[in-house]
């Protein structure tokens, strides 16, 4: 078992002769990374011969592996050869789910955001919850990827979960119903004498954007507040598409890694709709596609942006098969907004900073009262000529 261990772990030569992390020259990164795998064996073997029952060196080499995956980042994850092999089979469509997006902070799984009406909202669950077991696994011990792939399943079933709330001393136990839940409508409203065009997307889809674009289209010079609190995307390139529906022209992005070749996304003056001022409202649950339209639209001070520092996403993976079966989601580039910030790195702080408040807090008569980060918005676009 030992040998089938070190094997594993001196496997990842192929992985670092394929992205360069071999240097050309002897003595410099080669012999770095063997060093490093030398040590990785000398602790295999301690751990098979000193540890106080024998181990399962399968186990614990699976789990040095996620270790070794989870330690760059939070998407870059390693799926064993069974793992593999349900994520490559899992159907393309009608799959449900409990309805929350879902990352890694601190080594558990944690929600970013929830789909209302899905059975994740009928169970009170809310962002920055966090899963600290699924079933009878422990997420710290499960990659991004798995973690996914078991909040999945066919519509109906049902998946054990054991939640830490903040400010709770006690995990909740919950058993949920999978659901195909599909995302909210497109919010509109108007505010102020209809000066004010206000747009809540709830996910950045293709499609969802190609809503907006016609709204705003219509909308002409009227002002614009973009509600993005606990808005998703998982194409990022939507995000840089709804920004630029209000930039003309310059660099709105760029998508770049150590062995990806740069990518730079210009504006598009045929998808400029206007230059009215334009606020957009944003919270720890704004993921992804969503924090990439409001980091430049914030950067290249378009628009404020007020509310909470966002989520923290922004990234590209390849996937990349072992001779063994198994599979590394790597992340390969990240995006940056035009100051050269990576989403992924350090998020999207705002200009203007808004607590959100509690869900249970007293909603007032009025569209916005007790929702201080929409009056905030509007109070901004008001001032605005």
């Amino acid at each position: 078992m030992l040998g089938v261990a070190i094997f594993s772990i001196l496997g990842f030569g192929f992985l670092l002769s394929e992205f360069g992390w071999f240097g050309a020259r002897a003595g410099s990164g080669q012999d770095g990374a063997y060093r490093e795998m030398r040590v990785y064996a000398e602790v295999l073997r301690k751990i098979q011969s000193d540890y106080v029952t024998a181990p399962d060196m399968g186990d614990v080499t699976n789990g040095a592996l996620h270790g070794l995956l989870e330690s760059l980042d939070a998407d870059s994850s390693y799926l064993t050869p069974t793992e593999y092999k349900i994520f490559k089979e899992r159907p393309a469509t009608g799959v449900a789910q409990i309805g929350v997006t879902v990352s890694k902070r601190f080594g558990y799984a944690t929600v970013v955001n929830v789909v209302p009406g899905s059975p994740a909202d009928a169970n009170h669950i809310n962002d920055g919850d966090v899963i600290e077991s699924i079933g009878s696994q422990s997420t710290r011990e499960l990659s991004l990827a798995v973690i996914r792939l078991m909040l999945e399943g066919k519509p109906g079933s049902t998946v054990e979960l054991s939640l830490i709330r903040p400010y709770k001393p006690d995990p909740a136990k919950l058993t949920i119903a999978r659901a195909v839940t599909p995302p909210p409508a497109l919010a509109e409203q108007q505010y102020e004498g209809s000066s004010i065009l206000y747009l809540k997307p709830g996910v950045l889809t293709e499609a969802r954007v190609n809503e907006m674009a016609a709204k705003i289209k219509a909308a002409g010079k009227e002002k614009v507040l973009i509600d993005l609190r606990d808005t998703s995307g998982d194409d990022e390139q939507q995000g840089i598409r709804l920004a630029n529906f209000f930039v003309k022209q310059g660099k709105l992005a760029t998508l770049a890694g150590q062995k990806f070749p740069a990518q730079t996304f210009a504006a598009d003056p045929s998808q400029f709709f206007t230059d009215a001022p334009v606020a957009v409202l944003v919270n720890h649950g704004t993921f992804g596609a969503a924090e990439l339209a409001a980091g430049i639209l914030g950067d290249l001070k378009r628009a404020d942006v007020v509310g909470e520092r966002t989520f923290g996403e922004g990234s590209l993976q390849k996937t990349i098969e072992m001779p063994d079966g198994a599979a590394l989601m790597l992340t390969v580039a990240k995006y940056q907004i035009p100051s050269g910030a990576k989403i992924q790195d350090v998020a999207v702080t705002p200009n203007v900073a808004v607590a959100q408040q509690n869900d249970d807090e007293e909603q007032g008569a009025t569209p916005h009262k007790g929702d201080d980060a929409l009056g905030k918005g509007l109070e901004l676009l008001k001032s605005k000529s």
